[in-house]
C-alpha cells in the first residue's frame, strides 16, 4: 500500500467506529486527509483494534517519521560531559526514552490536533500507547500525582521507551512547592530509567506552555536536578523554540 492508501484506509476504520462520523466524506488532499486522520486518532478512546489496522497504522507512521527525519543521539555532539543541548521535535529522536509531558489522567490529550507535545507523542506512537496507558492507570486506581513518572513502550517511535511526568500547573505566582515538584518530575524521570537499565533520556521543557510555568526559571531547575540525579544516564534536553534553545545555551554554557 501507499502512504495514500494506507491513510484512507485508517481514516476509514475510525470513522466505521463512530456511528456519528460515518456520513463523513473523506477529503481530497493530503493534508486534510492528514489533519482528520489525526483528529480521529486523538479523540478515539483507549479501546482495542484490530491486527489488520494495527499492521497498517505501524506502516503508516514509521513512514510519516522517516520522511520527517530521524536523528540519532550517537549524531549529536555534547555541550557537557553527558548532556546535550538539540533543538527539534522530540518524535523522532532515536534514543533510550524521551519524557511525555502528560496530564494527571495520563492517557494523552484528546483535543484534536492539539499542539502540546503530549498529543504529538500519542499521535506518533499510535492508538496502542493510549491503550496501555488507560491500562496502566486502571491498575493503579487514581490519577497520577504531579512529580512522579511512569514507564511504557514506545511503539511507533524510534527512541526505545517513554516516561510520562506530570508537572505542576501554575495559576499565579510560582510557589517553592512548584519548584519542588518540577524537580521532582525530572528525578523520578532519572530514577525510573536508571532502575530499567535506560541509558539515554530526552527531556523536553515539562510545565511550560500550557503548564505556565516561567521558562527560564523551569530550565534552571531543570538543569540543576539532572546535574544533580544523572548518575551515568545521557541527557538530551530538548527544546521546540528558539527562546528555550537560548536559554538552556546559557545555562549549559
Amino acid at each position: 500500500m501507499t502512504q495514500q492508501e494506507r491513510r484512507i484506509y485508517l481514516i476509514g476504520e475510525l470513522l466505521k467506529e463512530q456511528p456519528k462520523y460515518r456520513e463523513i466524506e473523506i477529503p481530497q488532499s493530503e493534508r486534510e486527509q492528514k489533519t482528520l486522520l489525526r483528529s480521529l486518532m486523538n479523540i478515539r478512546p483507549p479501546y482495542p483494534i484490530g491486527e489488520d489496522f494495527l499492521t497498517v497504522q505501524d506502516a503508516y507512521l514509521k513512514e510519516e517519521t522517516a520522511r520527517k527525519g530521524v536523528t540519532d543521539l550517537s549524531d549529536l555532539q555534547p555541550v557537557q560531559d553527558g548532556l546535550y543541548l538539540w533543538q527539534g521535535d522530540i518524535t523522532t529522536l532515536k534514543c533510550g526514552a524521551i519524557v511525555n509531558a502528560a496530564n494527571s489522567g495520563m492517557t494523552g490529550c484528546y483535543a484534536p490536533c492539539h499542539g502540546c507535545i503530549d498529543n504529538a507523542i500519542h499521535t506518533y506512537a499510535g492508538v496502542q500507547l493510549r491503550l496501555a496507558c488507560a491500562e496502566m492507570m486502571k491498575k493503579q486506581g487514581h490519577e497520577e500525582e504531579t512529580g512522579r513518572a511512569k514507564l511504557t513502550p514506545a511503539f511507533n517511535l524510534p527512541c526505545d521507551s517513554i516516561l510520562h511526568t506530570v508537572g505542576p500547573i501554575i495559576t499565579g505566582g510560582v510557589t517553592e512547592k512548584d519548584r519542588e515538584m518540577l524537580s521532582s518530575c525530572y528525578r523520578s524521570c532519572l530514577e525510573l530509567a536508571q532502575e530499567n537499565g535506560i541509558k539515554s533520556v530526552a527531556f523536553c521543557c515539562i510545565s511550560t506552555g500550557e503548564f505556565h510555568f516561567p521558562n527560564s526559571e523551569a530550565a534552571k531547575i531543570a538543569v540543576d536536578t539532572v546535574r544533580k540525579y544523572k548518575g551515568n544516564t545521557e541527557v538530551i534536553f530538548n527544546v521546540f523554540k528558539d527562546t528555550d534553545y537560548k536559554i538552556y545555551r546559557k545555562l549549559l554554557g
